[in-house]
């Protein structure tokens, strides 16, 4: 029996705000709109993003557009080998006159958070964000500092086949929601970006379409959004099914279904829809899941990729029926 609801004037909020924002990007990033979406997706489920991809293809502007498109604290941190944890954390200095160290914010106090070609940074440089990203808050000389929402990272990193290059370890790509790869444009977006990026950059001109506190809104909007059990169940089977795939080494972790649930409530809310159905699952798969998992020998040996094993897996768990709330 088909699912019946009534869709709520917060929801109608949502969807109309997150139209602004998908816009303003637009104007920016041609022809990338499934991109996009999955952007604010991970927005609207408190998750952080990861976009990978070869250079020159639009990372960082795709970061900057949203960042630029919603009013509140933004900071940009350029990922280096000789960066250190505390360049992004903060620090305590001495202060001569009050004779008592004062605690320095780092970047990572904002809102946004761009992180630019995050695997050109040490692996105890990337561990600095672990914190932040999984729970919010940053501890430095024992003191515990909250972070203010929204907060989301959005790193990107070039192939870790690249010269000069540290890959990220399983722990801190697991604090990413989702990863995209931007893809080269069509033909015809490349010709337009030469139009309209010729003489200037658009994203001097992007204003904010949203502020701190609607993106909050819309976020309590998108944790309303109903999961029902076998929905739930689903997304165990799915995350599960991972673990027990001879063609992996390593599955999905528990926490990649609770942000696969996460990420699926923000998406059917995209949709205009106040409940999850398994569409949403389905479509969300590869981006959250794909980049968790490690291929075992037999399948490298095959040159058989996590995104090819999970559309098999996708194709084989049972999909559960249409239920009435």
């Amino acid at each position: 029996m088909a699912v019946t609801h009534d869709v709520s004037p917060r929801l109608d909020d949502l969807v109309a705000t997150a139209h602004r924002i998908r816009e303003a990007i637009e104007s920016v990033i041609e022809g990338k709109s499934d991109v996009i979406r999955l952007t604010l997706t991970v927005l609207l489920a408190e998750g952080h993003l990861l976009i990978e991809d070869v250079p020159g293809v639009g990372k960082t502007m795709l970061a900057k557009a949203l960042a630029r498109s919603i009013d509140c604290p933004v900071r940009r941190v350029q990922f280096t080998p000789d960066l250190l944890p505390s360049d992004i954390t903060g620090v305590s200095a001495y202060n001569q006159q009050t004779r008592e160290f004062e605690f320095k914010p780092g970047p990572v106090f904002a809102n946004i958070v761009v992180g630019d070609e995050i695997n050109r940074a040490s692996p105890k440089t990337q561990s600095a964000l672990l914190e932040c990203m999984e729970e919010h808050q940053v501890t430095v000389d024992g003191t515990t500092y909250a972070l203010d929402a929204p907060f989301m990272v959005i790193a990107t990193q070039n192939p870790i086949e690249m010269e000069g290059t540290y890959p990220l370890p399983e722990a801190q790509r697991d604090r990413f929601t989702a990863r995209i790869a931007m893809g080269y444009p069509e033909p015809a977006a490349e010709l337009e970006m030469l139009d309209v990026h010729g003489a200037t950059s658009p994203i001097d001109k992007l204003e904010p379409v949203a502020t701190t506190a609607e993106v909050r809104a819309l976020i309590e909007a998108v944790r309303a959004v109903y999961v029902s059990q076998p929905i739930k169940k689903y997304a165990i089977d799915l995350v599960t099914a991972t673990r027990h795939s001879p063609d992996l080494r390593l599955g999905a972790s528990p926490r990649s279904t609770l942000q696969l649930v996460r990420a699926a409530r923000a998406h059917a809310a995209l949709a205009g829809r106040d409940y999850v159905i398994p569409d949403d699952l389905q479509e969300l798969c590869l981006p959250v899941l794909a980049h968790r998992l490690l291929p075992s020998v037999e399948a490298q040996g095959q040159r058989r990729l996590p995104e090819q094993v999970i559309a098999d897996l996708v194709r084989r768990v049972p999909v559960p029926e249409a239920q009435a709330r």
